[in-house]
């Protein structure tokens, strides 16, 4: 397609997706990018740092950020990724504030409504009530207005709500024109056929990291990092990867690598598919586990792992 011959108005900008953990932020960013680019659990935390998803159209280019889930910190880790979240808010064009229906608002939401309000001033802001194939028709309207409530108290004319299911697919056609009718017009920042701002060793040292957070329960998941520290492309096609999985103790270490090995193996077998989609090539994976003692804790360490970027 051919964006510098069209007449209509081309709009452009960022789009902060934020929310607490666990309510779909990053399955609502892959199934708008039709691929995964961010990865997705169960388990709350799963998205640590700040990461674009770019949809280009031919009347618009979204840039997503997928932010981390704003919560109460408990270490240095938690508390760089909320400062991540509450920076993109700060950047973006548009904020799409991600809440889970099927439940009513917690104090969580709350507290992430209010820093809207602080930080939102006369830009737009729209409510995705996701999840609402688990909410039950009996108690539609009141979690609908609980958690239109939130933002209402000072209601703007940009500012409004869709119901909606990141998974099933229902209603995110309607979202995605209300955010587009919010952007301003703007240039093409990105190529059209980019989607994300990571290069594939970030995805895959994440695509790994998810396996874990899959196969892993407790403390463990949270317990670890992943870094690509091999990444070799033969001639053949094939292409060789070798991470290092970090935790925190040696009793992590031992549940990671398992008996015999046996969930080390898992968890490469399964990270070595993910791997071979995202690239389209035989992957070679090599996985080794290492503790790096209350890595979460230590800014240095932070830096080093890509959780907290070098010049803040």
């Amino acid at each position: 397609m051919n964006f510098e011959q069209t007449t209509q108005i081309f709009r452009s900008g960022f789009v902060a997706i934020v929310g607490k953990p666990n309510v779909g932020k990053s399955t609502l960013l892959n199934a708008y990018l039709g691929q995964k680019v961010a990865i997705v659990s169960d388990k709350p935390q799963t998205t640590r740092v700040r990461q674009l998803g770019i949809l280009t159209r031919p009347d618009a280019q979204v840039i997503f950020v997928d932010t981390p889930g704003i919560h109460q910190p408990l270490h240095r880790l938690g508390q760089a990724m909320v400062e991540s979240a509450t920076h993109a808010l700060g950047d973006a064009d548009v904020m799409v504030f991600v809440c889970d229906v099927s439940e009513l608002p917690t104090d969580e939401d709350r507290q992430i409504a209010a820093l809207i309000h602080e930080q939102a001033g006369e830009r737009p802001v729209l409510l995705a009530l996701n999840k609402m194939d688990r909410l039950p028709a009996e108690k539609v309207k009141q979690h609908t207005e609980a958690y239109w409530s939130l933002l209402s108290s000072e209601p703007k004319l940009n500012w409004d709500w869709m119901m909606l299911s990141a998974t099933s697919g229902d209603n995110l056609d309607k979202l995605l024109d209300m955010i587009v009718a919010r952007l301003p017009e703007g240039p093409l920042y990105y190529p059209e056929d980019q989607v994300t701002d990571r290069t594939e060793r970030e995805v895959a040292a994440d695509l790994i990291r998810e396996q874990v957070l899959r196969l892993t329960r407790q403390e463990v998941p949270h317990a670890v990092a992943v870094v690509v520290e091999q990444w070799n492309e033969r001639r053949s096609g094939a292409v060789h990867v070798g991470a290092m999985i970090y935790v925190e103790k040696e009793s992590q270490k031992g549940i990671i690598i398992g008996k015999g090995g046996a969930m080390l193996k898992k968890i490469g077998a399964a990270a070595r598919q993910e791997i071979a989609h995202l690239t389209g090539a035989r992957v070679f994976l090599e996985l080794w586990v290492k503790v790096r003692k209350e890595w979460r804790a230590k800014e240095s360490d932070l830096r080093e792992l890509g959780y907290v970027e070098r010049g803040e």
